[in-house]
């Protein structure tokens, strides 16, 4: 196989060796600049990747990966990183159930549900190669965007912790040439409004350019809430307030020499949303909304996600043959937020909490191309401290069981982490047809975590002007119960610490049979890192980390010029799983005193279809298919595993797109039908399940002669299926089948849901 320094395509952008550009299966053909660019109409695209550090041919990379380029994303009126999950298989890419930035993320079921401090995800977030390390924010807009890819299996090699699910990887647009300006400006129902600006100037011709981004995002809630125990409170019910900006300064220094600086912040002010009542309050007046978007609050509706980042790359071409490149960044991100639990207007299960990130990140890479073989290596430097507060208030409880002011367990602390690893990867072509890949990775790693965990005899919010006329009650801390006791006192005084180390190997082989076919094998291990339970109320011992061994068998295949089949089979063990349980002999808030442990060992298998047929000059259709098959292979969970959360078992896209060209401009219409298994929102209960569901988008889009005005009508969820996407399940089932109360004393079975049908129109103008 024929090597190219990747560098000179784009070299810069790809952290993993295993992360491939693959830009829209067809949908390009409908603009100007594909002619230009020189893909035939009527056949595949052949596209060149980046993917293992060198360049080549898409269908010669053994990785199991979907890839949506900018056009594509902008033809299907695709705005928000969650909307990648219905074109790629097994995957799930949900907005959490509190508010719109937090991202549940599971690939081919592997992934972490809860984003409280101290779990680690799944499912690897990048931003421009930069990790992002919490679910809160994760939820990403797109703003000047170049691709999304969604990697799925472990990526322990290159990847490192974290990602045994995959990785999804968001990746900005390059700056080259002259300034250019883009704005854009989008409308809909429920009140959308949004506006974005986009653009690049160069500083000094050809050397020094800065690029800029500004996104404002506004819509009216899907639904309101109906009642409310406070005044004046915004009634507006899954609504969008955000806004987001980028700067990056690139600088060309030489031709061998390459710097890049960049800033991002993003404020979502949206409200905390509230959940809606799957079963009627028998402690007040809050029966089931008509609505699934309304609901009713004991809490003040405001919320808030804050997140600034840094970033910055050097890159040295020392020779032809030698790459050296240094990746930095600093994240910061804050959110304090209401979540309403029971969602009515009395305090039966209220909470108020803030978390708090702040990680920096460095990395440094030698990548070596030589005749038969390239070889990516590396050194990593992770250092984040996570840390929070929860106020859970059972007001309603506390005075009707005990006869005090209100009944508040309060919980704070911090898990904090610094790991090193050191990796590398070696592609070997044997022959012209056979190849080897081999890589590792070792990553040692050391935790630190306090937790404070008490009662208080009154209703604790976790700052005094969240709630109008509150002062928060003077009194005793709650106590610290997992630490240490750092001068023998008796008295815990210092954070818990532990270390974990771990080796994780990649063996692959490739075989080109023909020109258009290869096939793959290959076995990587990944790990989701070891931890402390952050609800602790006993001094209890960290967990060791998650182990997931994969297996993957693929055949990638341009079967002729215009059809393309990828199939990838799988299949891995999952052993060590973190999972916190209810441990016998719990009072009435049992299910906040939980006990971390590693309870049991899971398998899976399956299968990831991903199809494209050119079948005229004009239309392309595709389609994308996932199977997963969930075994349960040690049990030892209170209450026990019974399937996997938020993962149906098939999942399935189809897709067409035409383009046709006039007098007027370039049109492209496109339509796709996704479709989704019944799943379980929760891994241990079945009283939240969501149905099979499937739901059809149509867009149209058009762009003028001269490419530089555009536009488009995107209509999604055309047949507005109610689907959730989260939820609570703070109730009994009784033998007779009906409900009975739970934790805070009421029928608390909560569900949050996906967007409703939505229109919108954008037109945008660049030069």
């Amino acid at each position: 196989m024929k090597h190219t320094f990747g560098n000179k395509i784009n070299f810069s952008r790809t952290l993993c060796a295993t992360a491939v550009t693959l830009a829209c299966l067809g949908s390009q053909a409908a603009f100007a600049q594909d002619a230009e660019d020189g893909i035939e109409k009527g056949k595949l695209e052949k596209i060149e990747v980046t993917a293992r550090k060198t360049v080549e041919s898409l269908q010669e990379v053994p990785v199991a990966i979907t890839s949506l380029g900018a056009v594509e994303l902008g033809n299907k009126g695709i705005s928000v990183l969650t909307e990648v999950q219905q074109f790629s298989p097994n995957t799930t890419l949900q907005t959490s159930r509190g508010t719109n930035s937090t991202l549940t993320a599971f690939i081919r079921g592997l992934g972490q549900q809860d984003p409280l401090w101290g779990f680690e995800p799944g499912v690897g977030i990048y931003i421009d190669d930069v990790y992002v390390a919490r679910p809160q924010g994760a939820v990403l807009d797109l703003l000047d965007v170049q691709r999304i890819e969604v990697l799925r299996g472990p990526q322990g090699t290159l990847y490192g912790k974290n990602t045994i699910g995959g990785a999804v990887k968001y990746v900005t647009k390059d700056m080259v040439g002259d300034p250019t300006f883009n704005i854009e400006g989008t409308v809909g129902n429920y009140g959308r409004k949004d506006v974005k600006v986009t653009g690049q100037y160069p500083l000094v011709e050809d050397k020094v350019y800065l690029g800029f981004g500004y996104a404002n995002l506004n819509r009216d809630g899907y639904g309101e809430f109906l009642q409310s125990a406070l005044e004046g409170q915004d009634r507006e019910n899954y609504n969008k307030d955000l806004w987001a900006a980028r700067l990056t300064l690139e600088a060309h220094i030489t031709d061998d020499l390459f710097f890049r600086l960049g800033w991002d912040k993003t404020e979502d002010s949206s409200n905390s949303k509230g959940g809606y009542r799957l079963l009627p309050s028998i402690l007040t007046d809050a029966p089931v909304p008509d609505s699934v978007y309304d609901s009713y609050t004991s809490l003040p509706t405001w919320n808030k996600v804050e997140l600034e980042g840094y970033s910055w790359l050097m890159r040295y071409d020392v020779s032809d043959n030698l790459e050296l490149k240094y990746i930095g960044s600093h994240r910061e991100s804050y959110s304090p937020t209401n979540i309403d639990f029971d969602n009515t207007a009395l305090d039966i299960l209220d909470m108020s909490a803030i978390f708090e990130d702040e990680n920096d990140t460095h990395e440094l890479q030698a990548n070596y191309l030589g005749d038969n073989f390239t070889l990516v290596s590396g050194l990593y430097y992770y250092d984040g401290e996570s840390c929070g507060q929860f106020d859970a208030v059972f007001g309603f409880l506390g005075r009707a069981a005990f006869g005090v002011p209100g009944l508040t367990r309060e919980v704070s602390g911090c898990n904090n982490s610094e790991s090193v690893a050191v990796y590398g990867q070696l592609n070997y072509d044997i022959t012209d047809k056979l190849s080897v890949s081999v890589g590792a990775r070792y990553t040692d790693e050391e935790k630190q975590a306090t937790v404070y965990n008490g009662l208080v005899f009154a209703n604790v919010y976790t700052e005094s002007d969240w709630i109008p006329g509150y002062v928060r009650p003077e009194g005793e801390l709650v106590p610290q119960v997992l630490g240490s006791d750092s001068d023998g006192d008796g008295v815990l005084d210092a954070p818990a610490s532990d270390s974990w180390s771990r080796f994780t190997p990649r063996v692959g082989v490739e075989y080109q049979m023909s020109r258009d076919t290869m096939f793959f094998a290959s076995y990587s291990q990944g790990f989701k890192s070891g931890t402390f339970n952050p609800r602790a109320t006993t001094n209890e011992p960290g967990v060791r980390p998650e182990v997931v061994d994969s297996f993957e068998v693929g055949m990638k295949s341009d079967v002729t010029d215009n059809f393309r089949a990828n199939v990838t089979l799988f299949a891995y063990d999952h052993s060590d799983r973190q999972y916190i349980g209810i441990e016998p002999g719990g009072d009435s808030g049992a299910d906040l005193q939980q006990r971390l442990r590693n309870a049991s060992a899971t398998a899976a298998k399956g299968a990831e279809v991903e199809l494209t047929y050119v079948a005229t000059d004009n239309l392309t259709l595709s389609a994308a298919y996932g199977y997963i098959d969930f075994e349960i292979k040690e049990n030892n969970a209170v209450p026990p595993l019974i399937g996997l959360a938020s993962t149906p078992e098939n999942t399935l896209n189809l897709a067409a797109n035409y383009a046709l060209d006039t007098s007027v401009g370039y049109f492209n219409f496109n339509a796709n039908y996704y479709y989704r298994d019944d799943y379980l929102l929760f891994e241990t209960s079945d009283l939240i399940a969501q149905d099979a569901y499937g739901m059809v988008n149509v867009s149209v889009n058009w762009e003028s002669i001269e490419g530089d005005w555009y536009g488009g009508i995107h209509a999604k969820n055309l047949t507005d299926e109610e689907y959730l996407v989260g939820g609570y399940d703070y109730v009994e089932r009784n033998e007779d089948g009906s409900y009975g109360p739970g934790t805070g004393g009421d029928t608390t079975l909560i569900g949050y849901y996906g967007d409703p049908m939505t229109i919108q129109l954008t037109v945008g103008y660049r030069f």
